[in-house]
Parts: C-alpha cells; structure tokens; sequence
C-alpha cells in the first residue's frame, strides 16, 4: 500500500456549501485555505457552473456547460480570500435564499516562461502545487501541430482540461484523461462520448513537464489565449481511472485509495451521457450519495430514484444505482476523484473508516 504524501487533504481541496443573501458582497470562509481555483454551482436553481482561479483574475467568468468566451463581471466572484472568497450579488451565486455549493482548490507558486515545441515560441503564466498535483496555465497559441505547454506538475498529468478565452466565435471545452490517451478527447460542455482526432493532443501523451497540443481552433489558435487546468495523481488524494458498470444496485466497487470528497463522470462509450458530480458534503446519509449536479448542464441538482447513486466507502466507492451517466452494465466512464481523507497517511495512520 502507498502511502500519501498528503495528511490533510483539505489543505488541498475542499468543498464548501452556502445558502445566498443577495447582499453585494458576502464572505464565504471555511474552505481552509485561499483558493486559486473556485467552481460554484446553484444548488436550487438552474443556472451556469461558474469557474473562476487566479491567473485569470477573479472578476473572469467562464461556464463550464457552455461554450462562450471568458466574460468580466464584479457582481460574481469579487476576492479570493485567505480561507474561501467573497461574491457579489449576482443570482448566480448569491441568489438571497438559493443554495450553493463550491469546489476549491489550491495551487499557490507562480511560474511563468515560453511554450515550446514546434512552431513559434509563445508566453504563459501559471500557478501551481506539486504537492497536490494540480496546475493552473494560461497560454498563448502559435496555431502549430507539436506546439508544447509547460505543466509544472513534475509528473506526467493525468487529466487535462482546456478552454479558449477569446474570439469572435463559441469553442468547446476540451479533456484529456489518461484512461482514454491522446488520441481521444472529451468535451466538458457537451454530453458526447469520446472522439478520436489528432488535433487536440496531436497523439502525443503529456510527460512529466509538458503536453502537446494539434491546432484545433479549441486549443490552439495563433495569438489566442487559452486556460488549462491540469491534475496529476496523488496516492491517497486524487485518482483519474476507469471503470465498467454492471447496472446493477449492487454496482462494482471503485478503489480509489482514500474515502472520496467529489468525484466527476463521464460515460464514453457509445452513448450522449451527461458528465455528473458528486460530493460528501450533499451526501444525505451516512455513506449514500444522491445529489447529482452536471458540468455540462445548468439545470438544479436531481436525485435518481429512491436510494443513493452510491456510498463513499474508506478506500473508494461503491456504486448503488442503476442510472446509465455513472452505471451503464457493460459501459465505460472515466473519473476523476479528490479525497475527504486518505485510507493511510505519511505518519502510517489509517483514515476514519465509514
């Protein structure tokens, strides 16, 4: 068993509910640390997911169930704060009486430097944590097949997220993930299951200092400017795997390592499934999980059926539903998973089991 390099995983990630108040500016603290990266979510109504991180600058607005251009707005995220952030008073994350959630995470150093590659050498700016495996890259394109970003991750990321922040035009967001490899790419915006092209990834996989890029318009357009999100794993903190489902209520047991905190699906194998989260804080039962919320989608958190969609076990999860976005028998979904607690940490003590 290895063991994690991470205690504490909520020095890292952490979710954070609230209720809004529709007043203009409005603290939300207990996150427990600052973040450099805050997705928000209405919880009781159907609006957008909201990212916003640092490098952008926190007044930036990007929707993850569109495909429109970065917008500025002082009514929604206003400060990243030293344990959480303050909201205006958009109804889009501070309605007075919705509710809420956020998913945060922390990066922290500053890098910066030139692209590399093929093709015209191009400027970035970042922020990054090798510690939790995360990175946060905003680059310039040069519109050039081998054109190379630099992650600053120090070991080969498994999960890539990208989108295009400007221009006259709509751009899909665009996923690498490590089960499917470079040839395939997800949008995070779109239900459709996995493609094949070279274009996005160039059918290069990422290594432990760059990722590759084709010259799709999504991802790399000369002079256009692009953001990446970019996660390595962890053991005992972050897993991106695959697995099959079975369609049952008795589902197949995913071993991540550490009880989960969140975790995102997606279905990629011949069917339009909807990406789908989840979170210990909106477990409504000692281990089930019910609570669905889409990336893809603005519409309000759901429930499927009577029981949970599944349990966060000590060490993984196990899946309890039959609905065909996480549980399709004989289907594959890819995942990417951040821990409430690992199963053993550094100092070899084992984490509260449920």
């Amino acid at each position: 068993m290895a063991y994690t390099t991470i205690n504490k995983s909520s020095d890292y990630f952490n979710n954070k509910l609230y209720t809004g108040d529709g007043a203009a500016s409005r603290n939300i603290t207990g996150v427990g640390f600052q973040p450099d990266f805050t997705w928000i979510k209405s919880r009781s109504a159907a609006t957008d997911n909201i990212l916003f991180d640092v490098i952008r600058g926190v007044t930036k607005t990007i929707y993850s169930n569109t495909n429109g251009i970065q917008t500025t707005d002082v009514t929604y995220l206003k400060y990243f704060l030293s344990d959480g952030f303050q909201i205006g008073d958009s109804s889009k994350i501070n309605d007075n009486g919705s509710t809420f959630v956020s998913w945060n995470w922390k990066a922290g150093t500053a890098v910066s430097g030139n692209t590399s590659g093929s093709g015209t050498a191009k400027t970035y700016t970042g922020s990054v944590n090798t510690t939790s495996g995360f990175s946060i890259i905003k680059y310039t394109g040069n519109g050039t097949n081998g054109m190379t970003i630099p992650h600053h991750l120090g070991a080969v990321p498994k999960m890539i997220i990208v989108k295009r922040l400007d221009g006259s035009g709509n751009w899909n967001w665009q996923v690498y993930h490590a089960s499917l490899g470079a040839t395939k790419y997800l949008m995070l915006n779109m239900n459709n299951f996995a493609g094949t092209s070279s274009s996005r990834w160039y059918d290069v996989e990422p290594t432990s200092s760059v990722f590759t890029l084709g010259n799709d318009t999504d991802v790399n357009v000369n002079d256009a400017t692009f953001i990446s999100y970019n996660f390595s794993e962890i053991p005992g903190y972050s897993k991106m795997g695959i697995y099959t489902g079975n369609g049952s209520t008795d589902g197949n047991f995913i071993y991540t390592g550490f009880r989960p905190s969140w975790i995102m699906i997606k279905r990629i194998t011949d069917g339009a499934e909807a990406w789908v989260m989840f979170d210990s804080k909106r477990a409504n039962s000692f281990n089930g999980v019910t609570g669905i919320l889409k990336p893809n989608l603005s519409e309000a958190e759901t429930t499927q059926g009577a029981g949970p969609s599944m349990d966060f076990l000590s060490n993984g999860i196990k899946l309890t539903n039959t609905d065909g976005t996480f549980n399709n028998s004989a289907k594959e979904f890819i995942y990417m998973a951040f821990a409430e607690a690992p199963l053993v940490g550094t100092n070899n003590i084992p984490a509260n089991a449920r």
